[in-house]
């Protein structure tokens, strides 16, 4: 067998936070499937109906931390599912205005009663919960700030034709 590789510290806590999503991400999409849902169109139904304005896709992407390309072929998919639909926005032509139907309504009301794994925080004390919540929001903000370093603006550099 090959050498073996000693992690530091933060490569064994990284792979742990990893391990841990997985784990609870494939437990929630098994949930949401009952209610004939995944994460990704739970997270465009919650954001679409908690919005104080009018979404499109790139907003959607924005919010969700996720490519346009991504979020615009899943909201195309939602739209053939008949959870939402898309209309051209009157001002801006180019624009595509992004809205909830009645069966969207109805399956983020089923989405908001699935609540079996997200309530496996209850195992956490008030405090636990607290110093996870401090936690996640600090590595959120950190994790932002290195997607900016290693996304720059793509208009700062020169077009080579």
């Amino acid at each position: 067998m090959g050498e073996s590789i000693e992690l530091t510290e933060n490569q064994k806590a990284w792979l742990r936070l990893e391990t841990l999503m997985a784990v609870m991400e494939r437990a929630r999409n098994l949930e949401l499937a009952k209610s004939g849902l995944n994460i990704p169109q739970a997270s465009v139904l919650y954001c679409l109906k908690s919005s104080s304005e009018p979404l499109t896709p790139m907003k959607l992407a924005r919010m969700m931390h996720k490519q346009p390309h991504t979020v615009s072929a899943l909201v195309h998919r939602m739209e053939t599912q008949g959870l939402l639909t898309t209309k051209r926005d009157m001002k801006r032509k180019n624009w595509l205005r992004v809205s909830l139907t009645k069966k969207g309504e109805e399956a983020l009301k089923r989405w908001a009663v699935a609540t079996t794994v997200p309530d496996a925080l209850s195992c956490l004390s008030k405090k636990e919960s607290d110093t996870l919540y401090a936690i996640t929001k600090k590595l959120h903000n950190r994790g932002l700030e290195l997607l900016r370093q290693m996304q720059p603006d793509p208009y700062s550099e020169p077009l080579f034709w």
